[in-house]
């Protein structure tokens, strides 16, 4: 089947967002064609105090965005490492700990994609990066987003997903067909308003 463009959104801080990312990175590396674009959206937003200064005007913040804004300088300038980045910051933060709030951090990251720390940090201090975060997290909130991972079609359908699982090492082809059932539930059933499981096992 088909599938019509999408945005999925993601911070990198987010499990659930590590989860369905790389089942659509795995599934895509095994070959699913998907017209999909990823949106940075920063979950701090959501929990800034009335009357402090947005995320991306406050310097108390810069940490948290560091990783966000290098990921959208990669996407835009060096599109072909995105992908391999994208999974090796997620890997980075969930299995390895790192927090990706230092440029330290990133460059030994940015170092093991080929991508020069040097070239791409030049590209987060232009500040284009985080005109890029600010300017979709505002179209995302006003069309209802809260939180990542969210699927979005023709910029205005929004769709957060739960996925408790991630990537089975030993058999990444199997990430084709869950991204499939997502994307079928997700794009392609947009009769259903919520689905959620009552009880879990874990």
């Amino acid at each position: 089947m088909s599938h019509p463009p999408f945005a999925l959104l993601y911070d990198y801080r987010c499990p659930f967002a590590r989860n369905v990312h790389s089942h659509v990175l795995a599934a895509r590396a095994e070959g699913l064609e998907l017209d999909v674009t990823f949106e940075p959206f920063t979950l701090n937003q959501g929990h800034i105090v009335e009357g402090e200064p947005d995320v991306w005007d406050d310097p108390r913040h810069d940490g948290t965005l560091l990783s966000l804004e290098v990921s959208v300088a990669v996407h835009d300038d060096f599109p072909g490492s995105f992908d391999a980045l994208h999974g090796l910051f997620f890997e980075a933060r969930h299995v390895r700990g790192i927090s990706l709030t230092q440029r330290d951090q990133i460059a030994e990251l940015l170092g093991e994609v080929d991508l020069d720390p040097g070239e791409v940090f030049a590209l987060v201090d232009s500040l284009g990066p985080r005109r890029h975060i600010a300017e979709r997290w505002r179209h995302y909130e006003s069309i209802g987003v809260f939180g990542v991972p969210t699927f979005v079609t023709a910029d205005t359908d929004a769709t957060f997903v739960r996925l408790m699982t991630g990537v089975d090492l030993n058999d990444p082809g199997a990430s084709v067909a869950v991204v499939e059932r997502l994307l079928h539930l997700v794009l392609h059933q947009l009769e259903i308003n919520e689905l959620k499981r009552s009880q879990l096992d874990r």
